[in-house]
């Protein structure tokens, strides 16, 4: 590899967390809330900037939904920033014990989650199962 291949290679890794992060939906207070209440199955994503596990599920799940694009039509992300509300009213009322915490919802009922996972088969595992209830 040469040397400008390498540059080119390391900028395009570095800029893209910052191209993520353009394409998801962040929580506001209430956003979730709404959507669980009016039976939405959604996944939520307790993300902080700082979090590698965070990164690495970020990037998994980024994959996962490029390879079924069903995730994205069926199923609502939401990311929710660990330093703005994880001690929250959301995350209390879900008892979220930390950041790189992933949790399926079909409406209000909880349907699975993954705590500081990165198993692509897991965190599949679990798109699957909002998946299916969200065709339910």
């Amino acid at each position: 590899m040469n040397r400008r291949t390498l540059m080119i290679s390391v900028a395009a890794l570095a800029l893209a967390p910052a191209a993520l992060a353009d394409t998801r939906e962040f929580y506001t207070p209430g956003l979730a809330e709404a959507a669980m209440a009016s039976g939405e199955v959604v996944v939520l994503d307790f993300w902080a900037s700082w979090c590698s596990t965070c990164a690495t599920q970020q990037r998994v799940l980024a994959a996962l939904k490029a390879g079924n694009p069903d995730y994205a039509r069926h199923i609502r992300f939401i990311t929710v920033d660990w330093d703005r509300h994880g001690r929250g009213e959301l995350a209390r009322a879900l008892a979220i014990p930390r950041r790189s915490t992933l949790v399926a919802l079909d409406g209000q009922a909880e349907i699975g989650r993954i705590v500081a996972g990165t198993g692509r088969a897991q965190i599949a595992a679990l798109l699957d199962t909002a998946l299916r209830a969200s065709l339910a």
